[in-house]
């Protein structure tokens, strides 16, 4: 079970066949997506998505102070019936918002939090929900597509408690103990969804298993497994021989398309929206000018599940502001009002997606976003040189993991490169101009799930997270 940030997806191993699930109704692929409506209804997957886009992309947003309770206050006089007289009651408001017109949050990328020791628990709706509870619906839902599939297709009404399930090497996050933290989570979501017997299995090696499982005639003695996905870079370098394989070094790091998106958004979006520009307002004694605090929005617009705090006074106030100048930047700021009023910004990371996808396959892509008459002509040499910094961190991961296992380029004989990331050309030119000739490239969305398959049919997971999985290969 191959739970991702973007995506996810399952495979049984029979020993003889390896058997990838549909997750979604023509697909084998499902998004890593959990919507809660307000009637704390869940869907997952892409229903979670379209749920989420039909009922609230383009909706006004209705911003209210989150109400705590009520205060009484009294006259300070003893009444008729030996209590003080009450003066007035009034309702004690929060510093927290409450989006009234909303009819469900959409959450993506959780798995990216999982290592964080300061995540609080996410109120929705008036209802405390831990990381676990928005992790549990998507695996009990891969674990009833397990059993349809046995039930449908091998007449086995069975019963799935047990799962094999990857984890990066490093998960997200800077405090040492946040791979411990994130197994623990997820150990815990498993029991939620019914897998009471579970083991784990780093998802590079996953991916090289399923490699050497599709060619079991490569002769390679020793790979790199490159696995690129929507949170983290995970790298292994393996040894092999006749009987089995060896980890001699690992590396990961939070470095993702999540990350890209971002970046994207900076760089594609934020000029649109009025970054950059001056504006003027009244001082004590004389008119003040200034750059617009754009800075103020910018990490609201970025985590789109709660854009939507950007509808309150002292963001929109200076905005409007801003338009009444009626200058040439004037479009820019009524583009960035609408897109918070509208709760648009999922709406620009998702037109993000499929630029970068076009751009794998095309020299040039259009941003097309008709609802803020944004249309943009974006080249893949543009494209490469927004997310420069990200390929170096790239190429400084490879070398790092080189060094780490005291090899050079030239001793790797087979690369293996996987997961959605690995197939931006700028990535794939990293690796065919470093170990030239020698990367293949592996099912980018599958071969994790795949792997893991094998793994657990052969028993190579193991029960806690360890550094060193070298003796966790067969």
């Amino acid at each position: 079970m191959d739970f991702g940030t973007s995506n996810s997806a399952a495979a049984i191993f029979d020993g003889e066949k390896i058997h990838l699930l549909k997750l979604e109704s023509n697909s084998t692929v499902m998004p890593s997506a959990t919507y809660i409506n307000d009637e704390h209804r869940i869907v997952t997957g892409k229903e979670a998505i379209d749920q989420y886009i039909e009922s609230n992309m383009g909706r006004t947003v209705e911003l209210s102070a989150e109400v705590l309770g009520e205060a009484r206050t009294t006259t300070g006089q003893i009444g008729g019936h030996g209590l003080p007289e009450e003066a007035n009651t009034g309702k004690l408001y929060g510093k927290s918002f409450v989006d009234a017109s909303q009819k469900g949050r959409l959450f993506r990328g959780t798995k990216r939090v999982l290592g964080n020791l300061n995540t609080p628990r996410l109120i929705v709706f008036n209802k405390p929900f831990r990381l676990v509870a928005l992790i549990t619906p998507l695996l009990l839902r891969i674990r009833k597509s397990i059993e349809k599939y046995l039930f449908h297709y091998q007449s086995r009404p069975d019963s799935i408690d047990h799962a094999c399930i990857g984890h990066p090497i490093n998960f997200e996050g800077s405090d040492p103990h946040r791979n411990e933290r994130a197994l623990g989570l997820l150990s815990e979501a498993c029991r939620h969804a019914g897998f009471s017997k579970k083991c784990y299995y780093p998802e590079p090696i996953a991916a090289a298993l399923s490699y050497l499982y599709d060619n079991p005639l490569v002769t390679y003695q020793t790979l790199l497994a490159v696995d690129f996905g929507g949170g983290t870079l995970d790298l292994c370098i393996l040894k092999r021989n006749e009987k089995n394989i060896s980890v001699i070094a690992t590396h990961g790091t939070g470095l993702g398309g999540d990350h890209i998106d971002q970046l994207l958004f900076r760089k594609l979006i934020f000029p649109l929206l009025g970054k950059g520009e001056r504006w003027r307002r009244a001082g004590e004694d004389r008119e003040i000018e200034t750059i617009f605090p754009f800075k103020d929005y910018e990490d609201l617009l970025l985590n789109w599940t709660v854009s939507y705090i950007l509808n309150q006074n002292k963001y929109t106030s200076p905005i409007m502001q801003r338009i009444k100048y009626g200058d040439e930047a004037a479009p820019r700021f009524r583009r960035l009002y609408d897109l918070i009023k509208n709760n648009y910004s999922y709406l620009i990371f998702q037109n993000l997606k499929e630029m970068k996808a076009t751009l794998s396959t095309l020299l040039e892509a259009k941003l097309d976003i008709p609802e803020l008459d944004i249309e943009l002509l974006v080249s893949r040499e543009e494209f490469d040189q927004i997310i420069n910094e990200i390929l170096k961190k790239f190429q400084s991961a490879i070398t790092e993991l080189l060094v780490k296992a005291e090899l050079r380029a030239s001793d790797i004989q087979l690369v293996i490169r996987t997961g959605g990331s690995s197939l931006i050309p700028a990535v794939k030119n990293i690796l065919d101009v470093e170990f030239a000739g020698k990367v293949i490239e592996h099912d980018p969305f599958t071969s994790v799930a795949v792997g893991l398959a094998i793994a657990d049919y052969k028993n190579l997971g193991y029960a806690q997270f360890t550094e060193n999985p070298s003796a966790l290969v067969g």
